[in-house]
């Protein structure tokens, strides 16, 4: 079918961030609006898919599939999607959706029904029953709306781009989605079960965790001459490096049994024994497939907190770095990885700067 999909992220986002854009938002380890745009390519129905945005620059930096364009949107919600039908013109779409980039739990199975529909009908709109009561006002008079007969519409929302174009170019009001154009023309709709958590993330409250569980990781290593020595992924200018089958992080190596613990997974040594195949393996190859399993399987990492135990080298110089490593290799925020130094006050082998030892928490969430 000749499908194109329009997401709409182009909102200031004022209730939800006085200084951040909702859109932009880290939400279970991406960005808010990467979700709407993988679950749009994953499915493989569309031949564009259409971002509009303020925020082009930001967006412009991310590698997208050639079928991702990005367009200036709007000052509200009904500019934007004009500005996007406007430009689909030119590609002769025979359907269109339009979704909010505020809606990120839309499944892909919703995407193939309303497309299935849309063989059928001009329009296709999901809708959900509201669990509260409703009330509208008129005046100082207050009414209630059978709630049986009342229902919440969602996004996307699926039309014959013909008819969306003829209707979008003539309307001068601001309309809150585009089934208001069809209502307001008297055309039909044919409204399909939405799901209920397809919910629209509006406040910073919106966004709940569920399911949170912790692990704990501790690795040690002795420094030894004539090797390099890597720390949270970086190579740090030393006199030694530590002594391992592998480079011997024990940043990583923490970082990664914290993650295995939380999960009930066992340890690092499970996955990668001290065999050939593994001989002077980099940490951050280690790391990653244990991270990607992880977010395979919906869990999102709240926060890191990070104890790097030694004497030499300090800390404190190499602290940025090392975070922005581990936020490279984890896709965390900077501010969700806290790194610490903590010396033995020149007890035992790593008081003698001989070994340098690192321990790591680690706090993820499970979601449905």
């Amino acid at each position: 079918m000749n499908n194109y999909f329009v997401i709409l992220a182009a909102g200031k986002s004022k209730r939800f961030h006085k200084k951040k854009a909702k859109q932009l938002y880290i939400y279970r380890n991406k960005e808010l609006i990467d979700h709407s745009i993988q679950k749009s390519l994953d499915s493989k129905l569309f031949k564009k898919i259409v971002i509009v945005t303020n925020n082009l620059k930001h967006l412009k930096k991310k590698k997208y599939s050639k079928s991702v364009s990005l367009i200036r949107g709007g000052k509200e919600r009904s500019d934007s999607s004009l500005i996007a039908i406007k430009y689909l013109k030119k590609f002769k779409p025979n359907n269109v959706f339009i979704h909010d980039a505020a809606r990120p739990n839309f499944s892909i199975n919703l995407l193939k029904n309303i497309a299935n529909h849309l063989s059928k009908h001009k329009a296709v709109v999901p809708i959900i029953s509201s669990k509260d009561s409703i009330k509208y006002k008129i005046k100082s008079q207050v009414y209630n709306l059978n709630k049986d007969k009342s229902f919440l519409t969602q996004t996307p929302q699926a039309f014959k781009f013909k008819e969306l174009y003829n209707l979008a170019i003539k309307e001068k009001t601001k309309v809150s989605d585009e089934a208001t154009l069809f209502i307001n023309n008297n055309y039909k709709i044919k409204f399909i079960p939405g799901e209920n958590k397809n919910n629209k993330i509006t406040y910073l409250s919106d966004i709940e965790n569920s399911k949170t569980y912790f692990g704990i990781g501790f690795d040690i290593h002795r420094l030894i001459k004539k090797k390099k020595l890597f720390l949270g992924g970086i190579k740090i200018p030393f006199h030694s490096g530590l002594k391992a089958h592998s480079d011997g992080d024990v940043i990583l190596h923490a970082i990664t049994d914290a993650i295995l613990g939380a999960t009930n997974k066992k340890d690092i040594g499970t996955y990668f024994p001290n065999i050939k195949k593994f001989k002077n393996i980099r940490s951050s190859k280690m790391l990653k497939p244990i991270i990607d399993n992880l977010y395979k399987f919906n869990f999102s990492i709240n926060n890191l907190d990070i104890n790097l135990i030694c004497e030499k080298p300090k800390v404190s110089k190499y602290r940025e770095k090392i975070i922005n490593s581990i936020s490279k290799l984890t896709t965390l925020n900077k501010n969700q990885i806290n790194l610490k130094g903590k010396t033995v006050e020149k007890l035992g082998l790593i008081g003698k700067e001989k070994a340098i030892a690192c321990e790591v928490i680690v706090s993820i969430t499970k979601y449905d």
